[in-house]
């Protein structure tokens, strides 16, 4: 579903990603480890078709982003760190709203069902979005995914901030969706988010992709310790 190939960029002299090479297949929930500045989010924004390669390609689903971006960003769903979404609105005015920007049309029941699914409480439906935690606001952000029909989700930071039950409603919903089929690409620092939650794991280092590992290859202390050898 996802392929960099050489891909690289360039600002002036400074590289924030050289020569990454990656594939995410379908299903896949692949985790991105690295420091700030390691070029997570530039893979993120690369595959978004928010920034161009300087060389090498980005590809979604065998369709090359820079050159067809209108036709990838329909298949994919973005959850930044901070999902930007109407706080004045409810969850199910938003989700409305987005989904329709996205060509869909749904019923009242239909939009309750989207929330219901990513665990979003009855209770929750018709307050404003300016009352939600930052976890009730991912899984908003989540169900407009689900509701535009995306199959893959890129992630950048999507734990950050949350607490410990948040963080596990969050990695089982995203457990769920790869059980569903739904390609799954998350830049993090939570090394044990990434443990818990990645079908397969890699670390950066100053734009490269240095490690990568299959979920049964490594445990969250062998992770930690890889990890740490690479950043010191």
């Amino acid at each position: 579903m996802l392929q960099a190939i050489n891909l690289t960029k360039k600002y002036h002299n400074h590289i924030a990603l050289d020569s990454l090479n990656l594939t995410v297949n379908k299903g896949d929930v692949f985790c991105l480890l690295g420091q700030n500045g390691a070029g997570k989010t530039t893979t993120i924004n690369l595959f978004l078709g928010f920034i161009s390669p300087s060389k090498g390609k980005a590809l979604i689903n065998g369709v090359l982003v820079q050159q067809n971006d209108k036709t990838t960003k329909k298949s994919l769903a973005y959850i930044p760190e901070v999902v930007m979404l109407y706080s004045n609105l409810t969850s199910i005015e938003n989700l409305d709203f987005f989904s329709r920007l996205a060509g869909f049309t749904y019923s009242k029941e239909e939009l309750e069902n989207f929330l219901l699914s990513v665990g979003l409480p009855n209770e929750a439906f018709y307050k404003r979005l300016g009352q939600y935690s930052k976890g009730m606001r991912q899984k908003v952000g989540i169900a407009i995914a689900i509701a535009k029909n995306a199959d893959v989700l890129l992630m950048d930071e999507p734990t950050s901030g949350l607490d410990p039950m948040a963080i596990n409603e969050f990695t089982e919903l995203v457990k769920d969706l790869s059980n569903q089929g739904k390609t799954t690409l998350i830049a993090t620092h939570d090394l044990l988010s990434a443990a818990a939650i990645g079908t397969r794991v890699g670390i950066m280092r100053r734009g490269c992709l240095v490690h990568e590992f299959s979920n049964t290859d490594i445990n969250a202390n062998e992770l930690q310790e890889v990890y740490l050898e690479t950043i010191l």
